[in-house]
């Protein structure tokens, strides 16, 4: 018999690729995707078909803030195994919306166990989507964040995701459940929402090479992250649950780089010469050709959070070890797809 799966959030870059890659495991996938007045669902058009006909890919209406919703969509289903990826996960924005950040990322989690427990799905396999930003500062001594690092997130994005991390731990040692924690670092691709900070970057130069003549604004260009490709962090999801017990496990790729420094790989990937004039709020990014320059980024202070995390590193060992994975992708090639894509996309936008 087929393996079900529940993905919450499957509209999103996460949701979208753990869906074809289930998909392509042979199981019958169902995904969970909010009301709205528009259709938001382009990153999984291409393999969603008509309910009306046999597909091994459904979408439920459902909404992480609503308890009624969750547990009709998870009675009907009674999946094998649920990714929970749905959140508000734009660090940024969750300062300018803490309450609904709170209610649907970290209060989300807990409807979605009580599901469980209220349905006694006892044999239902539970992953939680968790994030680097639950580790806030830089410790002395340590260079890269492991699952035994203390956790001291800085906005209420990282809060929530504090207490969705704690709650998972919770139901699984209190009911038993199969469940756990994945604590991604920064995963980007193709697919990443646009307002990003990567994605920003890959959009704009992309469009510059089609001849825009924008500015590219950004916030903190010092801040440094661990950036994998999503189509590697979401096989590792899947991985976490098919290990014998439930365990949590951080999932990097042990190296970092700066905003600016990101630039310029995307600057290099595309044989453009950038230099970098002034420091803080002045510093400022200038392409340069034929002795010119021409000004391209600035920084804008609006940008900057209210508490800025300048340094995130992943300890993958334990995961890369017991999951027995190695990364398929790496950051030239995440540059690349990013790059290509977002042309190609402007290209058959301008058409």
């Amino acid at each position: 018999m087929k393996k079900k799966a529940l993905i919450t959030g499957v509209t999103g870059q996460d949701g979208s690729y753990l869906a074809e890659f289930l998909l392509n495991k042979g199981y019958i996938v169902h995904g969970i995707k909010r009301k709205s007045s528009t259709f938001n669902t382009s990153r999984i058009d291409h393999i969603y078909k008509d309910l009306h006909k046999s597909s091994k890919f459904r979408l439920h209406y459902g909404d992480l803030a609503d308890s009624n919703s969750i547990v009709n969509v998870i009675s009907k289903i009674r999946p094998n195994e649920i990714y929970n990826l749905g959140a508000q996960s734009h660090v940024g924005h969750s300062f300018e919306i803490p309450e609904y950040t709170s209610e649907v990322t970290g209060l989300g989690t807990l409807r979605v166990l009580e599901a469980m427990r209220f349905l006694n799905l006892k044999t239902t396999k539970f992953y939680q989507a968790s994030t680097s930003e639950l580790f806030g500062e830089k410790q002395s001594k340590v260079n890269a964040f492991n699952e035994k690092s203390i956790m001291t997130p800085k906005s209420p994005y990282g809060v929530s995701k504090l207490y969705s991390y704690y709650i998972t731990k919770v139901y699984r040692e209190a009911y038993g459940f199969f469940a756990c924690n994945g604590i991604l670092f920064n995963h980007e691709s193709p697919r990443r929402g646009e307002t990003f900070v990567t994605r920003k970057i890959t959009m704009y130069f992309a469009k510059k090479i089609l001849g825009s003549q924008d500015i590219l604004y950004l916030g903190n260009l010092n801040a440094k992250r661990d950036w994998g490709h999503a189509k590697d962090y979401t096989e590792m999801q899947w991985k976490i649950l098919q290990q014998k017990k439930p365990q949590d496990y951080v999932i990097a790729t042990g190296k970092t780089l700066s905003v600016r420094e990101f630039i310029n790989e995307c600057c290099k990937y595309l044989n453009l010469k950038i230099i970098w004039i002034g420091k803080g709020l002045n510093e400022k990014g200038y392409l340069v050709k034929n002795n010119k320059k021409e000004l391209v980024i600035k920084v804008d202070k609006k940008y900057y959070r209210p508490l800025e995390i300048d340094y995130l590193r992943g300890d993958p060992r334990k995961a890369f070890k017991e999951l027995n994975y190695k990364l398929k992708h790496n950051l030239k090639d995440l540059v690349k797809d990013m790059i290509d894509s977002d042309i190609e996309f402007f290209k058959k936008k301008n058409q």
